[in-house]
């Protein structure tokens, strides 16, 4: 009886998902790769500067039942908005052109250059409230740093909440040129999030950035476009997804607010595509992962390992279940979600649903695009892998929920992103057992079927050469050994910040990166790439201590 995310856009889509196909195949984090993006028309829409006037802009117009009716019946509604948003293409103009465009229909063309290029991502407050760069002597001499290690680029969130803050289509981008120049002048590349989540209440958020304004000003008139769980309490971190395709933003859907967004992103820095700006990744749900907000930090409504709770319970998630057990000939399945899937911090025997004898888990009830999922660790080890299923994962002992996933992704040329990796088995509590290796290498198998290249990220900080061993284990993708030229397509670590620059931590970092851009093909030992390492942080001491400084301050 576990839901999951297909179903529910399947039946808002006035479509029915296929019964070999139902496990969650909804993106919650999706990437545009820019590189091979063509000249496109301008946009209506303004996008303002500081210091503009802002023009009321022209939006597009909701869509009729009609019109989602007709939506395909495997293209989710965030992903198709960000397919049109990055690829919608003019006529091609000239022969470079026109291979530009085999590219982009082709995922992008695989580079000779042996090894796994590695990303940094930026602090969550690298844009200030007031939409400019924050600590910019910091961001300029962290940025130097990073170029000098043979870092490729660095991840920047893009903030629905601070860009869109005051009105309806009223973007002010300021801030974000600022540093996007700041990183070319670098040379480095970026990858820019489209993040229409709240940021505050999850594992590392260092500051609270809240939806638009005039977003939270809908939710307090209608507080069921919030993820609801069955007690009533209500989630903000993200616009549910039962409303979707519903015109209840002042006239737009939230999947039409977010395409006007990227286009007006497009349009604003379509000088920078496809050369600093290499990837677009677009939040799709909490945290920018595909998922439900199951494992709610604030307030201390969730602990760690924590099976979860089903968020299914506001009126156009009821309503999206109504209408897919009638599509299924199932009318009485409709009417709620689980009521016996015990609390956020039961374990699953603790609960009728989730036991492994008997339990209703096992019931029938029920620029490129890349999707992050989350590395949903704890309780694997379990039949019923109940935290997965509260997020939105049909992942069992008996079912691959990862494969259909990646299966979505390779029909739409994408990227499989995944996180956990530097994580090990041992190190987590084993009475909840946690298996993120065993998970790394079902979803490392799910996507080398499924041909679907594969990125990674680390879920938490990790500074030790130990957790940098495990990346690079994991990242070569020999996990049958058959992978012989495969491996991660990128890895983006996790985070710039004043301990990264800790000169052990540097040099430790630093030989990670040469590491990592060798390959697995690579002879040379560890210890003669430390020596490396050494030699360079010596050289770079000054300017690695201007970073640390300017980032404490």
């Amino acid at each position: 009886m576990a839901l999951n995310l297909a179903h529910q856009i399947g039946s808002l889509a006035g479509t029915q998902i296929a019964a070999e196909v139902t496990t969650g195949e909804q993106s919650s984090s999706a990437t545009a790769n820019v590189s091979g993006v063509r000249k496109v028309p301008l946009a209506n829409l303004r996008c303002n500067a500081p210091g503009e006037a802002l023009s009321p802009p022209i939006l597009t117009p909701p869509l009729t039942p009609r019109s989602a009716e007709n939506r395909p019946a495997m293209m989710s509604p965030s992903l198709s908005a960000a397919c049109q948003a990055f690829g919608t293409l003019s006529p091609l103009e000239t022969a470079e052109e026109s291979s530009a465009s085999v590219a982009w229909k082709e995922g992008g063309k695989k580079e000779e250059k042996k090894g796994v290029p590695v990303y940094v991502m930026m602090p969550l407050d690298s844009v200030t409230n007031g939409n400019t760069v924050n600590r910019k002597k910091a961001m300029n001499a962290s940025l130097h740093a990073l170029k000098s290690a043979g870092v490729e680029g660095i991840m920047i969130d893009v903030w629905w909440g601070l860009v869109e803050w005051e009105a309806p289509g009223a973007y002010n981008w300021g801030g974000y040129a600022e540093l996007l120049e700041m990183a070319k002048k670098h040379g480095l590349k970026v990858q820019a999030v489209m993040s229409f989540h709240q940021c505050g209440g999850n594992v590392g958020d260092s500051c609270t950035i809240p939806l638009p304004k005039w977003v939270t000003g809908e939710i307090e008139k209608d507080p069921d476009l919030a993820y609801t769980d069955q007690w009533g309490r209500r989630n903000y971190e993200y616009l549910s997804l039962g409303c979707d395709t519903l015109p209840v933003l002042k006239g737009r859907t939230p999947v039409q607010c977010y395409a006007d967004f990227m286009r007006a992103f497009r349009d604003n820095f379509k000088h920078l595509l496809g050369d600093t700006i290499v990837e677009i990744q677009v939040g799709m749900g909490p945290a920018g992962e595909l998922r439900y907000p199951s494992y709610p930090e604030a307030n201390g409504t969730w602990k760690f390992p924590g099976i979860g709770a089903f968020q299914c319970y506001d009126k156009y998630m009821l309503s999206s279940l109504k209408a897919a057990a009638e599509a299924a000939g199932k009318p009485e399945w409709g009417s709620t979600g689980p009521t016996d899937a015990g609390h956020y911090n039961n374990w699953p025997e603790d609960t009728p649903f989730f036991k492994k004898e008997g339990g209703g888990w096992n019931t029938p009830y029920g620029v490129k695009i890349s999707v992050k999922v989350a590395g949903i660790h704890w309780h694997y080890g379990t039949r019923s892998h109940a935290p997965e299923l509260t997020a939105g994962y049909y992942n069992t002992r008996y079912r691959d929920g990862y494969l259909p996933i990646a299966q979505m992704l390779a029909r739409h040329g994408a990227v499989f992103n995944f996180t956990c990796i530097e994580m090990r088995d041992h190190e987590q509590p084993q009475d909840a057992l946690c298996a993120p290796e065993k998970l790394v290498k079902q979803v490392a198998l799910a996507t080398g079927a499924a041909q679907v290249p594969l990125a990674g990220e680390n879920a938490l900080p990790r500074y030790d050469e130990y957790a940098h061993e495990q990346i690079l284990r994991a990242s070569s993708l020999n996990v049958d050994g058959s992978a012989v030229d495969r491996e991660m397509c990128a890895f983006t670590y996790l985070r710039m910040n004043p301990s990264l620059f800790h000169p052990d931590n540097w040099r430790r970092f630093v030989a990670f990166v040469k590491k990592m851009n060798e390959g697995k093909g690579a002879r040379r030992c560890w210890e003669e790439v430390e020596r490396e390492a050494e030699q360079f942080v010596h050289v770079t001491q000054p300017f690695i201590q201007e970073a640390a400084v300017a980032l404490m301050h």
